[in-house]
């Protein structure tokens, strides 16, 4: 399994769509908290976006994953940058394997 920063960009255009389909959303996130597939998910304080820490098998199937996001559905993102990422201390590093 590979972990992944996931950056999503949200726009001030997309504000209400987002009021709309946050429930949706945060209960897509909360089944992947439940299937181990998200580590950690929130947005940022600017309300410009927000970051998830994703675990899945490789590049493919985190952009598969991704397409699922009622955001994504609802056109709520405007950008989005996925990288790679190995936690080497904290919390989060006992999810390398």
């Amino acid at each position: 399994m590979n972990i992944y920063a996931v950056e999503y960009v949200y726009s001030p255009e997309t504000a209400d769509i987002r009021d709309e389909h946050r429930p949706a959303h945060r209960a897509w996130l909360a089944s992947l908290v439940d299937d181990g597939r998200i580590l950690a998910s929130g947005p940022f304080g600017d309300g410009t976006g927000a970051l998830l820490i994703v675990k899945t098998e490789d590049k493919n199937a985190l952009n598969r994953l991704l397409t699922e996001d009622p955001f994504n559905i609802a056109g709520c993102i405007t950008g989005l940058k996925s990288t790679s990422w190995s936690p080497i201390l904290g919390q989060l590093s006992s999810h390398v394997q």
